[in-house]
């Protein structure tokens, strides 16, 4: 009973450890915001804001182009991964169900994308979208997003589009349904789980993304095209060194992620819920 007993407190203490490492620097963060000027500053660490203020907050979302980069970061945002999604369903439906040359040739091309460094290929980028003259854009930060997030999506609709039995898409053929219909009506729905971890995938790596829209739009100062973690950069320059002010804007950045990931998540178990009830 004693070894028992060790042997399900010690993994118990290390993830409690691990949590608190992790946590602690965005409790910093939240706390900070929140704290007044004289506490910011102090030597002595306040780690309990009780006489919390909303200054910080209030100077962060009326800060200049504020609204225009989140604006910007959710066009973006929100344009790569539907637009991910919308491919990645008909490939890795592709991959997984039908039969053609040079399918695993595909799949293989597919897991080198996934691997590979997108810093590598900066430079490359960088000088498709000149050539382009599409410096200062939205639309090549969209695509090239797109671009990064579509291998991790294709191959992981594709496990859940090979977990759907073939007899389901057959029965409904053999009641009348063309192959689209049978997709739109019996596997789409079956792939609701899938969908949300790409969906929040996708979201997280376009909203933080920071050196391809530092490279796209460093030719001009306007800022027109730039994103939320680009701005973040410059906000100390703006405020000086108004760390209070900072940290607000930061925490501001991290909610959407937030609110996303426990939408998503939620969503996610529901449609694990649902297709195991439905049958």
């Amino acid at each position: 009973m004693r070894r028992s007993l060790i042997g399900r407190t010690w993994p118990n203490v290390i993830a409690a450890v691990l949590a608190l490492f992790f946590l602690f620097p965005v409790y910093w963060m939240v706390s900070t915001a929140f704290k007044p000027d004289r506490d910011v500053i102090s030597r002595t660490p306040v780690f309990l804001p009780l006489d919390g203020t909303l200054d910080h907050f209030d100077r962060a979302v009326h800060a200049d182009q504020f609204w225009t980069m989140v604006g910007n970061s959710f066009t973006v945002t929100v344009g790569a991964v539907l637009a991910s999604l919308v491919i990645a369903t008909l490939a890795s439906f592709a991959v997984a169900r039908m039969k053609f040359r040079g399918r695993k040739v595909f799949v293989l091309i597919v897991m080198a994308a996934q691997m590979a460094p997108w810093e590598v290929m900066t430079i490359s980028i960088y000088m498709i979208t000149r050539d382009g003259e599409m410096l200062n854009s939205l639309l090549p930060l969209t695509i090239f997003y797109m671009m990064m997030v579509l291998p991790f999506t294709i191959w992981t609709l594709r496990g859940f589009i090979a977990a759907v039995p073939k007899e389901l898409e057959e029965s409904a053929m053999v009641d009348g349904c063309t192959r689209t219909q049978a997709f739109v009506k019996v596997v789409f729905p079956l792939l609701a789980p899938g969908l949300m971890s790409t969906s929040l995938f996708g979201f997280i790596t376009a909203w933080n993304e920071y050196p391809l829209v530092l490279i796209l739009n460093k030719q001009t100062g306007e800022g027109t095209a730039q994103t939320l973690p680009l701005w973040l950069t410059s906000f100390q320059s703006t405020f000086g060194n108004d760390w209070g002010a900072t940290m607000a804007a930061s925490t501001l950045f991290a909610v959407p992620v937030l609110i996303v990931f426990l939408f998503l998540q939620r969503k996610a178990v529901g449609g694990m819920t649902a297709g195991a009830v439905k049958g």
